[in-house]
């Protein structure tokens, strides 16, 4: 380009303006730098009970999914999206699978296996769970030492000054997105634990908790995006002094300043749209549980001039079944994979017989009494009650093991001896089959409560209610008679041992710690003994699990048949034999053999 044809002034002033244009352009790249889009990932476990490796060491035989194949999914995305993803984790993972009991209880002085998984997969963040919390003090206290990521529970509160037990929340940096993590645990801790177990804490109601800690994310620490990291279920449950056990969906409606909320505890899949106090919209997501699945976020964030403009948000629950197992990872773990199927493997007694849960929901069962009979020997109590802890688990005839053993008890309850009247048994057992039982009109209805919605449920699996709380007794002869109103189905005809069953004596009951507790309200609600008057009640509590001591009795024995005890049935029986049959083969798709 040539100026000769200008005036000396306007040369100048063309001079100028080409000044001014070469500034101009010059600012272009960083005018339009000032629109910046951050596109980050969010992947969530939760509940995964020590589902680490792709083998199933109670049954012994392959499983799907799992943390080695979610590792493989986690990497992937890591690939493609580096720092920007974040992998957090629920809680509930100290307690399931052999795995578990293995760092928690035998091999306690070597870094937890659950520290060592979460430390390996490089997790970001993690929320205690309620199966965290059951071990006790000895196991999560060092379990949190040693996890590198920080563990969250904002309401999780030391009694003597009210101060967090665990950070509130986590604050990262991504790309220049600051993202606060929330982690809150379900606050009715109380209702299944003993106070031993987690001395010297509480567990604050969710909403003004939440509420508290949105403010100082959003205020002070003027976090972008807010993630709640939940162990506790979309909405009902347990109520503890107006504290709900599942409160997911009212924190998300009555606490704004959620873009996400994580969540877990109640074992079931949900992603979903809830709308806050605002008129904001807020997006939920809970895997399930036993690492078969993940809750995965894509998000991106759109800033102009340094604002947040824009935030698109999309979840998925995305199954990982059939993912590749992470084969480096199998291979760092396989010393411990040795080791615990070395553990599982070892033979306990022989079994002459073969039992089944699956007879636990129709009236006495091998199964069940067997564990009746062994709490009663082994504590010296006059009645024991005791539910089935799975829906469909099966002990064969043969050699027992230690991995039959997680069959036999699944959780590690501890055993509890209970002073309770003749009035309170009763009252606890007509609880205990108001949940279990239909009130029959005619002879062609259900004799269970059952529910084909919760089919996919893995804690109802079918029935309307939760399976674990369906309490049977041994030590006393009853009738349920399930034409009868609730509260007035069972009849207790004599003690087992011939003598008058009298309802303003003192028995001594033996039970799970989970009961003894007050789980489950069969004690408060059934027998109507108050909830801060159980402790008192409790005569005995064991040092050591219940699958401890079972475990010890059936050694001692060596060879033992179990047997149906025949000290209850439901009536009438022309009714709820056919009707039986038909229920069995609802849930279990096949005829009884």
């Amino acid at each position: 380009m040539t100026f000769r044809n200008f005036a000396p002034s306007k040369q100048i002033n063309m001079k100028k303006a080409l000044i001014l244009g070469a500034l101009l352009f010059g600012t272009l790249p960083h005018t339009m730098a000032q629109t910046k889009t951050v596109n980050l990932r969010i992947v969530e476990t939760s509940d995964v009970h020590g589902y680490f490796f792709p083998y199933d060491f109670v049954n012994r035989k392959p499983l799907e999914g799992t943390l080695m194949r979610i590792n493989t999914y986690v990497n992937n995305l890591r690939n493609q999206y580096g720092e920007n993803l974040l992998l957090i984790d629920n809680g509930d993972i100290l307690q399931g699978q052999p795995t578990c009991y293995w760092s928690n209880y035998v091999m306690t002085t070597d870094q937890n296996i659950a520290a060592r998984m979460v430390n390996y997969m490089r997790y970001d963040a993690e929320t205690i769970g309620n199966h965290d919390v059951e071990p006790g003090h000895a196991v999560y206290d060092k379990w949190i030492r040693e996890v590198r990521c920080p563990i969250l529970g904002a309401n999780v509160v030391e009694k003597e000054n009210g101060q967090p037990y665990l950070k509130p929340y986590a604050i990262f940096v991504r790309d220049g997105v600051k993202i606060a993590v929330i982690g809150l645990l379900t606050p009715t801790i109380p209702c299944w634990l003993n106070e031993s177990v987690y001395e010297g804490l509480e567990f604050h109601e969710m909403v003004s908790c939440a509420k508290k800690w949105v403010k100082q994310v959003r205020e002070v620490e003027h976090a972008d995006f807010v993630i709640g990291l939940f162990h506790s279920g979309k909405e009902g449950g347990l109520v503890l002094n107006g504290a709900e056990e599942d409160a997911t969906a009212r924190v998300a409606r009555e606490v704004p300043g959620f873009d996400i909320i994580f969540f877990g505890h109640d074992h079931q899949v949900h992603n979903e749209w809830i709308e806050n106090t605002d008129g904001k919209q807020v997006l939920t997501l809970d895997p399930s549980c036993f690492a078969v699945n993940v809750a995965d976020a894509q998000i991106s964030l759109t800033y102009e001039k340094g604002k947040l403009r824009k935030k698109d948000i999309k979840g998925d629950i995305v199954s990982v079944r059939k993912e590749q197992i992470d084969e480096q990872m199998s291979q760092n773990f396989q010393p411990d994979f040795n080791r615990i199927k070395s553990y599982v493997d070892r033979k306990i007694g022989h079994f002459e017989t073969t039992v089944s849960t699956r007879d636990c929901f129709f009236g006495n069962s091998a199964f069940s009494d067997f564990i009746h009979s062994l709490q009663l020997s082994i504590s010296g109590a006059d009645i024991s009650f005791n539910a089935p802890l799975a829906f469909d688990s099966k002990i064969e005839a043969g050699d027992v093991t230690m991995a039959d053993m997680f069959k036999l008890y699944r959780f590690e309850n501890k055993m509890y001896v209970l002073n309770m009247t003749g009035k309170e048994v009763l009252g606890h057992l007509e609880e205990s089959y108001d949940r279990w039982v239909n009130t029959m009109k005619r002879p062609e209805d259900h004799l269970l409560l059952l529910n084909d919605a919760s089919k996919e449920d893995q804690q109802r699996t079918g029935f309307l209610n939760y399976t674990f709380n369906f309490d049977s007794a041994s030590g006393i002869d009853y009738e349920v008679d399930v034409t009868k109103p609730n509260g007035q189905k069972v009849r207790i005809l004599r003690m087992s041992n011939g003598e008058p069953f009298q309802i303003n004596k003192t028995y001594k009951v033996v039970m799970n710690s989970y009961r003894g507790n007050g789980g489950g309200d069969l004690l408060t609600k059934g027998a109507g003994i108050p909830k801060e008057k159980l402790n008192s009640r409790i005569i005995y509590q064991s040092p050591l699990d219940l699958r401890h001591y079972l475990t010890q009795e059936i050694e001692r024995l060596g060879n033992v048949s179990p047997q149906a005890a025949h000290n209850w049935k439901f009536t009438p029986e022309e009714w709820t034999i056919p009707a039986a049959k038909r229920d069995y083969k609802q849930l279990f798709g096949e005829e009884k053999q």
